[in-house]
């Protein structure tokens, strides 16, 4: 196997700790080769005794079935969640790929945009922005993770043109999502990505697309489903310069050097170049709304994106993300993880559960630095 037993057994306790000190359900993690495809660590909490369905352990077994968190689900390639703001990078590359906007244009962020509504002009809608970044070019958008940055390039406003639902639903899909990795795991996921068709199908005719829909999917909310194995297949996709891998549990032999399976995403590396510098920033950046700082630790070179997605009728819950790859200049690994349905405004999520993982790396595995 392609397995590191070392490194998933140390990733295991680690996410799992952090879970349940800041009262997260669950989570997983996937660590991929970007240049193979090969996994270097897969795992999905809680787990469960494998030995007592081997041992035919009745109370064990009724117990894990019964557990409301779901032991039994591998969620790394079958669990679906809301991707938040991971997959901003995504749409940045479509929008430098379109011709929509160049990198270095600048767009305010006031903290919300506001669509006027035709039906009651008194009430408009507001799109807010997590904070108020003010004026803020692509590399910092991915940075600070402006919403309204990816509003406009999304769904457009005012006159910036954006990349609309169909460009968006077509480059996810370059990027891998919305489709089976073909991993060669059973029961994978392919996810969603919202549409107006998938709209129709799920509320009808009476609930039409709107502008809105757009805004919500450009920051990876709404309907949108992704599994945890997709996204390190996305973030392994930019950092090797578009090659989008298929994820692979076997390691290879030496004469096996040119048998990676991969497709094209054909996005030339000049945009992707630009999004792994704005990923990088995240880390490096000392603007206080730069969202991973913590990652910028001596001994590795980082670059990273998060995402928080609300969950429940009255957002009382988060999922918290991480992507990311290292090292920044010559790519070698990208990670992804999730961790599940914490309470709403849990400040430690994904990022800084890695942070331990990262400096444990360092000290005992030098040779997956480089």
């Amino acid at each position: 196997l392609s397995i590191d037993a070392d490194v998933q057994s140390k990733l295991y306790s680690l996410l799992s700790v952090h879970a349940r000190e800041h009262k997260f359900q669950g989570g997983a993690v996937v660590v991929m080769d970007v240049r193979t495809g090969e996994v270097l660590a897969m795992t999905s909490f809680p787990e469960f005794d494998h030995q007592a369905f081997t041992d035919g352990d009745v109370a064990t077994v009724r117990a894990v079935n019964q557990d409301t968190r779901s032991p039994l689900l591998n969620r790394a390639v079958a669990g679906l969640y809301t991707p938040g703001s991971i997959v901003k990078p995504i749409f940045a590359a479509a929008a430098l790929n379109e011709k929509l906007i160049s990198a270095d244009k600048k767009i305010e962020s006031t903290g919300a945009i506001s669509i006027p509504n035709p039906y009651d002009p008194k009430n408009p809608s507001i799109f807010r922005d997590w904070t108020v970044h003010g004026w803020v070019d692509m590399r910092t958008a991915i940075a600070v993770s402006s919403d309204e940055y990816f509003y406009a390039i999304g769904g457009g406003y005012g006159s910036q043109a954006g990349l609309g639902i169909a460009k968006i639903d077509s480059y996810s899909k370059l990027f891998g999502l919305a489709d089976a990795t073909g991993v060669r795991l059973v029961g994978e996921k392919a996810g969603i990505i919202p549409t107006p068709a998938w709209k129709l199908e799920v509320f009808g005719p009476d609930d039409p697309w709107r502008i809105g829909n757009t805004y919500h999917t450009a920051i990876g909310q709404y309907g949108f489903q992704i599994t945890p194995i997709q996204a390190v297949r996305f973030t392994a996709a930019i950092a090797n310069g578009g090659r989008l891998l298929t994820p692979q549990l076997i390691a290879r032999s030496p004469d096996q050097s040119n048998t990676t399976e991969y497709t094209e995403i054909g996005v030339p590396d000049e945009y992707l170049h630009i999004v792994r510098e704005g990923m990088r920033l995240a880390v490096t950046s000392n603007r206080k709304d730069a969202t991973v700082k913590f990652l910028n630790i001596p001994g590795i070179q980082i670059a990273a994106k998060t995402g928080t997605a609300q969950l429940g009728y009255r957002n009382e819950s988060m999922n918290s993300w991480s992507v990311g790859f290292w090292p920044v200049e010559n790519p070698h690994y990208a990670y992804a993880v999730v961790l599940e349905k914490a309470p709403a405004g849990t400040a430690s999520g994904a990022a800084p559960a890695m942070l331990p993982f990262f400096q444990w790396l360092i000290e005992n595995h030098p040779e997956y630095l480089n």
